[in-house]
């Protein structure tokens, strides 16, 4: 079965008899009565439901719909249950600072907000009320303070007739989600049917020989539920029909592997941060990955100790890493699957990681161009990576020019620098905002992840005329100095580095570290390394 329509995908799946069962780690916010575990047409009836609460609030078709919620997919679920009313749904991360959220609303202008009585109170006592940015506000689990007219509860809302599917354009904005926002305030990208669903979604809903999902698979997800990425793998997941899905959205080691061990994974989805985070997981001989011959990293490159420890971690006799580059705007642009021997050598300078694999021919076609001339550079050499794809968003909703001024002759502007060699690898250097001449700050932090095994993640910033700064996280925010001198003896000039615990850096709602705040805290720098055009 190949996804179609979000709106009705639930529904469609259950009609085809798709007999999966899915299990969270905590009951769903929209239905905490209805438990852990569900199956298809269960799942169905919730999001027609769902639809039933939202025309109930006020959603009518080619309006917005802002779902701000704590993390779960159930995010997912209420987005499709505005795709099949018409409405456009806007998914915006909970965790985001109260003026982010504040600033996003009102570019959205949203009929309808969803949202959490956590979420208003946090964002309340700091100066915000998310409840004067929409004409309605559905809050999940208590009535929340505010003008009891503008505030409804599912209670107010249950039992309503539920309206039927409408059916949009493929070319129709679809759902509205947002990047990560390392560089400053997310930008919120469109998508419709056609890119998301059509391209993207259909593609991997396919069981590719030793790596497609099957039947008897038990597939967990550890995710970012707003983001674009949990949209389009709910269609390809659901209609692959594994026996099990697993649902992870507290990621913390020690109750997260309770949930790992109940429902052992044959292919484990994380962000990237939380494989990170799980490392200690995957030592030892009972790990809870032992039945796993997939890992997958979609949104952002791993480094070596990571990938090396889950690859080990596997009782397979040949595990796979899948390791995606691309971005909310494009979708995946390029793919490499790393084994344990393609990371067995520890401690490269050069490492294989930094080689993301090969674009899929006919779907995506990528160049490093002069970021001056815009000309394609030589096969090797540095340059700006554009990318030439259907599945590229609409735009970016309430900044059009933005999205406008990073398109040439059809082709998109990542933002990234990199090099093609001549059979087509891409080799990602930086950010081109983050880039300090004459060397890639994501290939040292390799290298010096991989050296010293103490180190949980490195993070390596700069400033205009100051050294790059090596930030290094700890697990007590301490760094043996011989050991760090050996370890960058052959590297170029660093400053001298600053040990910080995982908490100490600042971070998105997927766990990335945001380097410019990290960088003027530390650096006291108000300019970025690179010129930041692209961002």
């Amino acid at each position: 079965m190949k996804p179609t329509d979000m709106g009705t995908l639930f529904e469609q799946c259950a009609e085809r008899g798709v007999r999966t069962t899915v299990h969270l780690d905590r009951p769903f916010d929209i239905a905490p009565e209805r438990g852990v575990d569900h199956d298809v047409p269960g799942l169905a009836s919730l999001v027609r439901q769902a639809a039933g609460w939202l025309a109930a609030a006020g959603a009518r078709p080619g309006e917005r719909v802002a779902i701000v919620k704590a993390n779960h997919w159930d995010s997912v679920l209420l987005a499709c249950a505005a795709v099949r009313l018409g409405a456009l749904p806007a998914l915006v991360a909970a965790s985001l600072p109260a003026e982010t959220v504040q600033l996003l609303l009102k570019r959205l202008d949203p009929a309808v907000l969803v949202t959490d009585a956590a979420t208003l109170a946090r964002t309340r006592e700091a100066g915000t009320d998310l409840t004067g940015l929409a004409r309605r506000t559905l809050c999940l689990d208590r009535p929340g303070p505010g003008p009891a007219a503008n505030i409804l509860t599912v209670a107010d809302v249950r039992g309503f007739a539920v309206p039927p599917p409408y059916r949009r354009h493929d070319d129709e904005p679809m759902v509205v989600s947002h990047t990560s926002g390392t560089t400053g305030v997310p930008k919120l990208v469109v998508h419709s049917t056609e890119t998301l669903v059509r391209r993207l979604a259909r593609f991997e809903a396919v069981r590719w020989p030793a790596l497609g999902v099957r039947p008897n698979d038990t597939v967990v997800q550890a995710a970012s539920f707003v983001h674009g990425r949990a949209f389009c793998w709910t269609a390809s997941a659901l209609c692959l029909a594994p026996r099990r899905i697993g649902i992870v959205t507290d990621f913390d080691p020690v109750r997260a592997e309770t949930f790992l061990r109940a429902h052992p994974p044959t292919t484990l989805e994380a962000l990237p941060s939380v494989f990170v985070g799980w490392r200690d997981l995957a030592s030892g001989g009972a790990s809870p990955f032992r039945d796993v011959r997939l890992f997958a990293s979609t949104y952002d490159a791993m480094h070596p100790p990571v990938v090396r420890a889950f690859l080990a971690a596997s009782a397979r006799r040949f595990p796979v890493w899948m390791q995606g580059w691309g971005q909310t705007e494009t979708g995946p642009l390029s793919f490499r699957f790393l084994t344990r021997r393609s990371v067995a050598r520890i401690g490269d300078r050069h490492p294989t990681t930094r080689d993301l694999g090969r674009p899929l021919p006919g779907r995506v076609a990528l160049r490093a161009v002069d970021p001056r001339t815009h000309r394609p550079v030589r096969a090797g050499e540095p340059g700006i990576l554009v990318a030439r794809t259907r599945s590229r968003c609409l735009g970016y909703l309430g900044e059009q020019e933005r999205w406008a001024a990073k398109v040439r002759d059809g082709w998109w502007n990542t933002g990234d620098l990199g090099s093609i060699s001549r059979t087509g690898a891409v080799r990602l250097l930086d950010r081109e905002v983050d880039a300090v001449e004459d060397l890639s700050c994501i290939e040292l932090e390799d290298v010096i992840e991989d050296r010293l095994p103490e180190v949980v993640e490195c993070l390596i910033v700069g400033a205009p005329g100051q050294r790059p700064l090596p930030v290094v996280i700890t697990g007590d925010g301490r760094l043996d100095p011989p050991a760090w001198r050996a370890a960058v003896a052959d590297l170029p000039a660093l400053a001298e580095p600053v040990a910080l615990r995982w908490a100490d850096v600042p971070r998105t709602g997927t766990g990335k570290a945001r380097r410019h705040e990290l960088a003027q805290a530390l650096l006291d720098a108000s300019g970025t390394p690179g010129s930041g055009r692209w961002t």
